[in-house]
């Protein structure tokens, strides 16, 4: 792949990626576990839990498994406290990584079309984004569950191509998961990640890109406007 890479649209994961929100999704499910009179595990751990959904999340946090199904009157009971509780504090510590206003005022004046998709509900991705002063950037913000498919299936990006008219190879897909390589190949887009998000616990630099970005400031320098 030749640099700059000529594109006409970027496509922004939220977390992990724009936000650090491991700190209220932790600060939530601790909530939760002391409404369920459980031991909540640590931040570390859960921020290698973040990147499939909340109900996903929370399966994890009372499981301690990336995989395992819970008791599921316990899921219950625990879903809808994590829930409420997300929902009062979903920007209370969240904030934009270095280099995340800087690279999107850089994609702004180069007149590129720009998205947020991430696989958080609509509910706390529309407050998150207005909260954390980044809503503004974004002509197209698509949640968990704005279509009947998510990340890492390609609908979403597709979609998005859509909306833009352009073609995939021209939209990039900047994350940090394996979620965000999968989606960007199953489309055909490009897809950067950066190296400080919630990959699970794993190096990115094991996922199928096109480049390590450790800022979107040093993306925004990467590409071009086709």
């Amino acid at each position: 792949m030749n640099f700059p890479l000529p594109i006409q649209a970027v496509v922004i994961d939220l977390d992990g990626t724009l936000l650090n929100t491991a700190p209220d999704l932790a600060h939530a499910a601790r909530l939760m576990m002391a409404d369920l009179g459980l031991p909540c595990p640590s931040l570390e751990t859960i921020s290698t839990y973040i990147g499939n959904g909340v109900s996903r999340l929370v399966k994890r946090v009372l499981t301690g498994d990336m995989d395992a199904e819970p008791d599921a009157a316990l899921f219950e009971k625990a879903i809808a406290s994590y829930e409420k509780h997300y929902g009062e504090n979903v920007s209370r510590y969240s904030r934009p990584y270095p280099g995340v206003v800087e690279g999107l005022d850089a994609f702004k004046a180069m007149g590129v079309h720009l998205a947020c998709i991430t696989n958080k509900a609509e509910r706390f991705t529309v407050p998150l984004l207005k909260d954390t002063g980044l809503i503004d950037y974004f002509e197209l913000i698509l949640s968990g569950d704005s279509l009947p498919k998510r990340k890492p299936d390609p609908l979403p990006l597709l979609h998005a191509c859509e909306v833009f008219k352009v073609a995939p190879a021209e939209l990039l897909l900047i994350g940090d998961s394996l979620n965000d390589t999968q989606a960007a190949r199953a489309a055909g887009c490009p897809v950067f990640c950066v190296p400080y998000g919630y990959n699970r616990g794993r190096p990115v630099t094991e996922l199928d890109l096109d480049a390590v970005v450790p800022t979107l400031a040093d993306a925004a320098k990467m590409v071009r406007k086709a």
